[in-house]
């Protein structure tokens, strides 16, 4: 038997396109959502600060450690442990409010918490939790705070800073890092293209087409970041973000 996986879009009627929920809250008022697989069209930063659940993105399993965090990009097929109980933050956000200006854009979209094009980005927190605690709390602040025609640009400012931190403690905690240049920015377009048509389109001269590049280029910068072809990227993706799971 197969089932449709449901997307969700970010919740209606708040003054910004971010949000901070209390994990532990989600997971009990949303738990028969959450527990089976789904799909979002924003961004989420999931700090688990306790349990050890063992959480699915894109049909691969992660085996979450206490007091780390998990990067979710948008668009990623996520299904949350139905046996272990969970408690800490998650921090939700959408293009639309990060992305203000062409240098936001190509921040995100390079930034390698959602875009490990070798894994699911996750990080150690230990050591750290201060820190993090921190800028949790300056965010959960300031959305406290009275709406003015600053909060926006503070807001973006404090996540912004979140994930430039946590990127650093990414590429201290793994030695295996991917330069940024065109052959990063090339495969990171193809995969947002693959990540709009994998259903319609599987050509893979079609998406070289539309990044303006040669397919002897796009096979190129593939083979060089993630030691695959195109082709293989394409069948991977297609098999791992079909519309339907078995149950």
């Amino acid at each position: 038997m197969t089932s449709e996986i449901k997307k969700y879009g970010f919740k209606e009627g708040l003054p910004h396109e971010l949000e901070l929920v209390n994990l532990r809250e989600l997971y009990i008022d949303l738990f028969d959502d959450l527990t089976i697989p789904h799909r979002t069209d924003f961004y989420q930063i999931i700090w688990f600060k306790k349990g050890k659940p063992k959480h699915m993105v894109d049909f691969n399993q992660i085996d979450i450690q206490p007091n780390s965090i998990l990067f979710v990009d948008k668009n990623s097929v996520q299904c949350f442990d139905s046996e272990e109980p969970i408690d800490g933050l998650v921090l939700l956000f959408t293009d639309n409010f990060f992305c203000k200006t062409e240098y936001d854009t190509k921040f995100l979209r390079s930034s390698m918490l959602f875009n490990d094009l070798y894994s699911i980005s996750t990080i150690d927190v230990n050591g750290l939790t201060s820190i993090f605690n921190r800028f949790f709390q300056l965010i959960e602040t300031e959305l406290q705070t009275n709406i003015d025609n600053y909060q926006s640009d503070i807001l973006r400012n404090y996540l912004q800073n979140l994930l430039l931190l946590s990127e650093r403690q990414r590429q201290n905690q793994y030695s295996a890092k991917i330069n940024k240049g065109p052959d990063l920015e090339c495969v990171v377009k193809f995969r947002d293209l693959l990540d709009k048509q994998y259903k319609e389109q599987k050509a893979v001269s079609k998406y070289a087409m539309q990044l303006n590049v040669t397919q002897k280029r796009l096979n190129s910068s593939t083979l060089k970041i993630m030691a695959i072809t195109p082709k293989q990227m394409i069948d991977s993706r297609s098999k791992a973000l079909a519309g339907t799971y078995y149950r």
